[in-house]
């Protein structure tokens, strides 16, 4: 394995996630605080979600025709421009421009974080070789650490988000960012080979839609795996904890932050919580079993919540249950759709797969503000247990043998 570039990768990887989660604490509790409603604040991420499905499916493309390096550089780039754009936000504007304003750079961030994912997750698929079954477990592992400690760092953001707004304020916050991220972009480019990722065969267009059935189902599975989870985590859970809890800034940044940053221990953890997986057959078994137990979780939270049982104690130990449980299944994901992969197509298969993950994070997130405006966060653990049904359903049908999709 090329350890030199996988820590290029990991590093832009990490440095984005920083500045990701900490940008979105920030748009949350700062234009909350400002009046904006749980349904407006879904809609400020509604093009950041919708921007991530086209990006991931032309990015795959893109990468595969030029190779990893522009799409993780443009990426990193991208996500400068917006931190820099949303720092000369005007709140004495009309609501409606504010709010369009507001999106639109949400959208440049979401293209940005797609494009850095899929070329993340693609690297480790090149980096790692092909081979035996302990290949097979050597990737289960490299990709459960960088998917796994992105997280960490991801939540380490929401609690950066938090402090940072109670100490300088948002505009310093965002200025601040986009500095430290530059210097990130600055090693990608110095350091990183140009022709990493780039296909040896040319990509045709329609291949961007032509898919085996096992990526078809993954994928299926993975919208509706990733709406489970935003559908109380992007709107409803910040605005319940400051709303009718009555949490700071500080504090509602710090469960955010703890949440996500053990959901990301947990899934670098996964290849030694999930022994048995070590091969294609394993995981795909796994995937159901632990699949079904979020199901028992996300329902179990929903029965407290609606029936107001211990509701605080409810809420937060029940979301750290979802979060373990979560963590594992979304590491089983991450690992089936590189082993189904050849190290050629792995960018136009996983920006295929990670175009459904960002469908799921679309959905996921309108009716995190919809339901929880309208029938409060006990609907949106009902809704949210609805999806992750439908995800295990979806995952029986996983094929129990490799086949890689050309």
């Amino acid at each position: 394995m090329n350890t030199k570039n996988y820590a290029l990768v990991t590093a832009a990887y990490w440095g984005f996630s920083l500045t990701d989660g900490a940008l979105r604490m920030l748009v949350i509790l700062h234009f909350h605080e400002r009046g904006l409603s749980a349904i407006q604040l879904a809609f400020l991420f509604l093009l950041y979600e919708f921007c991530g499905i086209l990006t991931n499916l032309f990015g795959g493309w893109l990468a595969s025709a030029r190779g990893l390096k522009i799409t993780l550089t443009t990426g990193l780039s991208l996500q400068i421009l917006s931190l820099v754009l949303l720092s000369l936000t005007n709140l004495s504007w009309e609501l409606w421009v504010a709010v369009s304003y507001i999106m639109g750079t949400q959208a440049l961030s979401g293209v940005a974080k797609d494009l850095t994912k899929m070329s993340s997750k693609s690297a480790v698929r090149i980096l790692v070789p092909e081979g035996d079954a302990d290949s097979q477990a050597g990737l289960f592992r490299w990709v459960a650490i960088l998917t796994g400690s992105k997280n960490a760092l991801k939540g380490v953001g929401f609690l950066l988000g938090g402090v940072l707004l109670a100490s300088i304020g948002f505009q310093w916050s965002l200025w601040a960012m986009a500095i430290a991220l530059g210097v990130v972009l600055l090693s990608t480019i110095l350091g990183l080979k140009g022709d990493l990722g780039k296909s040896k065969q040319k990509t045709k267009f329609k291949e961007l839609f032509s898919k085996s059935g096992e990526i078809n189902v993954l994928s299926f599975a993975r919208f509706f795996l990733f709406a489970s989870r935003d559908v109380w985590f992007v709107v409803a859970l910040p605005v319940f904890l400051s709303e009718v809890l009555g949490w700071g800034f500080a504090a509602v940044g710090t469960f955010m932050s703890i949440w996500v940053i053990g959901y990301g221990i947990v899934q670098a953890s996964a290849p030694v919580l999930v022994r048995k997986s070590r091969t294609v057959s394993d995981t795909a078994s796994s995937t159901l079993g632990w699949g079904i137990a979020l199901t028992i979780v996300t329902v179990a939270i929903a029965l407290g919540v609606q029936f107001e049982f211990h509701l605080t104690e409810t809420i937060l130990g029940g979301l750290i249950l979802f979060g373990i449980v979560f963590a594992i299944n979304s590491a089983l994901h991450s690992y089936l759709i590189l082993a189904y992969s050849d190290s050629d197509k792995a960018a136009l298969n996983v920006g295929f797969y990670y175009m459904a993950n960002a469908g799921g994070r679309l959905f996921g997130t309108l009716l995190s503000g919809l339901v929880y405006q309208w029938h409060g966060l006990s609907a949106c653990m009902w809704t949210s247990s609805i999806c992750v049904l439908i995800a295990v359903l979806t995952t029986i049908a996983l094929p129990r043998k490799t086949t890689k999709s050309q």
